[in-house]
């Protein structure tokens, strides 16, 4: 494989026209300008130059690398520019998260994007282990979790907190227990577990989910509030999931007695630095959280 640096000079060099102007340039004695030649001559096998003191012609051999050369030092050079650079509005960012704080971010991200049109916005929904294992094998730069990390190579931090809501069709006002049971559970990915949470803490009678009867299951953040709004029962989900429900004037959220929240984790790798580009992003996460 030829020396890149060796096609550097030989470049320079017939650009410049002159050995002492290149090792000028390239901040090199002369000699050094024309060692590298050398060597280039010696691995090729064939003369490069005609020489004439410290001028030169080119051989035939020598305008043929030079043809080609030219574009491999540039690129090379190009390279070794953009490596060095870490613009903060350029650039892929890939962010996962669980559905209902993606539905909130997901639309500030690309309003981001919008007035940076550099930066990509690669924004993706999954469950909390998936998410980890995204962060923890690098095929994310952020995430989004609503419990600690449990994998060494994953830090996470709290960055807001989110209520969990009961939610039923808009004709129910003060939703007693025998009214849920009458009702039945819509059901989710995370539904045992919100319900738990949240009916757990307010409803004496609650012990388990199984006590409702099951009157449907979407694992699409977006549709779990459709059959809500259609009389059709209840469920329990985040805040940022019922804000962005489209036909919200036909269900019903409910403030209960006791409170229950959710902690948001902001999950990165934790032996990786942060470019600017997404730092850029997290400061917007922050931001809208």
């Amino acid at each position: 494989m030829i020396n890149p640096v060796w096609l550097r000079s030989f470049c320079t060099l017939v650009e410049v026209g002159h050995f002492t102007r290149t090792a000028e340039r390239l901040y090199m004695t002369q000699s050094g300008v024309s060692q590298h030649v050398r060597k280039l001559e010696e691995h090729l096998g064939q003369p490069l130059l005609v020489r004439q003191g410290k001028q030169f012609t080119l051989t035939d051999a020598g305008e043929r690398l030079y043809a080609d050369a030219w574009q491999i030092v540039e690129a090379l050079s190009s390279l070794e520019r953009r490596i060095g650079e870490d613009p903060p509005y350029e650039g892929l960012v890939r962010i996962m998260s669980p559905g209902s704080v993606g539905l909130k971010l997901y639309p500030q991200l690309l309003g981001l994007q919008q007035r940076h049109p550099g930066l990509v916005i690669d924004y993706r929904f999954a469950p909390n282990a998936d998410v980890e294992r995204a962060i923890a094998t690098c095929t994310v730069d952020i995430g989004l979790l609503t419990r600690p990390a449990t994998r060494e190579e994953v830090s996470g931090r709290p960055v807001a907190e989110e209520a969990l809501l009961l939610v039923t069709p808009a004709d129910v006002v003060e939703p007693s227990w025998e009214q849920l049971l009458a009702l039945g559970f819509i059901d989710h990915p995370d539904g045992a577990h919100h319900a738990g949470l949240l009916l757990g803490g307010n409803y004496a009678e609650f012990q388990h989910i199984r006590a409702f009867a099951q009157r449907g299951f979407s694992n699409q953040i977006g549709l779990i509030l459709q059959p809500v709004s259609m009389g059709l029962g209840f469920t329990v989900l985040p805040a940022y999931a019922v804000e962005a429900f489209e036909q919200r004037e036909q269900v019903r959220a409910h403030g209960l007695s006791r409170s229950v929240s959710e902690t948001l984790y902001l999950g990165m790798h934790r032996h990786k630095t942060v470019p600017n580009r997404v730092q850029t992003v997290v400061a917007e996460i922050e931001y809208w959280l």
